[in-house]
């Protein structure tokens, strides 16, 4: 049982799944997906499309270079049947698969080595660019933040408490008003408790 491999994204293509398309030339295209063959139909080019393995591999993102990708070349010699060798075959593809692994997790800890520190850069640059769309600080969390960085409680005082007075619908409070059945008249304030009144309350 040979397993294919998809012409357009590299993925395999199992027995009696996906598409086979032949061409006038008598050649074929095997597609593992309906996917794959809407987009071979289009003329588009799997080194443009990310979630190809053309397209990963060509932006580095997976191994090309490697002893391991050789043993998956593909082969048309013709070996008459032995038990011994389809056995020692089979354990040769397992460690193989195993060897492959391990060097792809180094390769993608290599790739990914300071990424988090970039991160964290680019968050720190759009925090301090884009500081006055942050929240203000309540006296609490001001406190926890000053504890943590280590001030005494002198300094803790003295830091200045801003508390904002104003809702949260651009500053203002609204109140709108509902009318019941029974002749009463509702209020609600955006962000505060309904408040229920009567007409006959003075």
């Amino acid at each position: 049982m040979r397993i294919e491999t998809c012409y357009f994204c590299s993925r395999p293509a199992y027995p009696s799944k996906g598409i086979t398309f032949v061409r006038n030339d008598a050649k074929q295209f095997r597609f593992c997906r309906s996917k794959c063959h809407k987009n071979f139909k289009m003329k588009r080019n799997p080194r443009k499309l990310k979630w190809t393995k053309a397209f990963r591999k060509a932006a580095g993102k997976e191994m090309t270079v490697d002893s391991t990708l050789q043993f998956a070349a593909r082969r048309n010699v013709p070996i008459r049947y032995n038990r011994d060798l389809v056995g020692r075959t089979l354990k040769a593809m397992e460690r193989i698969a195993e060897i492959r692994a391990k060097r792809e997790r180094v390769f993608y800890k290599k790739r990914m080595a300071g990424n988090r520190a970039r991160q964290l850069a680019d968050d720190r640059k759009l925090v301090s660019t884009h500081s006055h769309l942050l929240p203000r600080l309540r006296g609490s969390e001001k406190r926890r933040l000053a504890l943590e960085q280590g001030l005494t409680e002198e300094e803790i005082a003295a830091l200045p408490i801003v508390e904002d007075k104003k809702t949260k619908v651009f500053g203002k409070e609204k109140i709108r008003q509902k009318v019941r059945v029974d002749g009463g008249v509702e209020f609600e304030g955006v962000g505060d408790d309904t408040m229920d009144m009567d007409s006959d309350d003075e």
